[in-house]
């Protein structure tokens, strides 16, 4: 009985790491893609407040560094699955950011396309992580992915909105 309380006990602390765990990494994840949209939104004209291109570089980088430690705790927490889905995220957000750098090319529907990829991959790491830690239910339908993101609209009158 006492090897059973034990037991029990251990796999609800290891339950716990990983929620804060998985958390953790999320909230970075998004806070990765939100430095993306800002930088981005700025660069592109988008954006009217001003805002210094140079800090918002070095946010992301800033971000991208401690989202990149986030996902290492990940891996050394997460059954093959979560890592797989992890490993998603970092693809599709990898390529948000690229965007939002200018290092690869692309109009507002590509930046749009890639956003809505890294909400998938978020979305599929969310439904791993549920399977993972036992949590029942299932929100990786329809009704949840089809919600839009809050990306800015094409600019009308502009000379080119793609």
């Amino acid at each position: 009985m006492e090897r059973t309380k034990l037991r029990q006990m251990l796999l609800t602390r290891w339950d716990e790491k990983k929620l804060e765990t998985y958390s953790e990494y999320v909230t970075y994840v998004r806070a990765s893609i939100h430095a993306a949209v800002l930088l981005y939104e700025t660069t592109e004209g988008l954006r009217d407040e001003p805002h210094d291109v140079r800090d918002l570089r070095l946010n992301l980088t800033d971000l991208g560094i401690t989202q990149s430690s986030a996902f290492e705790r990940v891996m050394l927490l997460a059954e093959d699955s979560v890592v797989v889905a992890a490993h998603g995220v970092q693809e599709a957000v990898a390529a948000v950011v690229w965007q939002a750098r200018g290092v690869v090319g692309g109009t507002l529907e590509d930046w749009r396309k890639r956003n809505a990829d890294a909400f998938a991959a978020i979305n599929r790491f969310h439904q791993e992580v549920r399977n993972d830690l036992g949590v029942s239910g299932n929100f990786a339908g329809e009704v949840h992915t089809a919600r839009g993101l809050l990306l800015p609209g094409t600019r009308t009158g502009a000379a080119d909105d793609s």
